[in-house]
């Protein structure tokens, strides 16, 4: 099999669906990042963390099981 340097490379219908939107909204990728930034991207609180970490109860074997019976 040869491999013809000038053929067109092939490109999966999603990402013509992706490279269409970006030409349609160049705006597209950085909304994008600002609304990941608003969702994820948060200073951690350590001290926070630590009060979740110490407030958390070990699950017993069988969690369905009542206490008791």
């Amino acid at each position: 099999m040869e491999f013809d340097l000038h053929q067109k490379p092939i490109t999966s219908d999603i990402t013509e669906f992706i490279d269409e939107l970006r030409k349609k909204d160049p705006t597209l990728e950085q909304r994008q990042q600002e609304g990941r930034l608003r969702l994820w991207d948060h200073p951690i609180d350590h001290q926070e963390e630590a009060e979740f970490d110490k407030a958390n109860v070990p699950q017993t074997a069988y969690v369905y099981q009542v206490k008791g019976e």
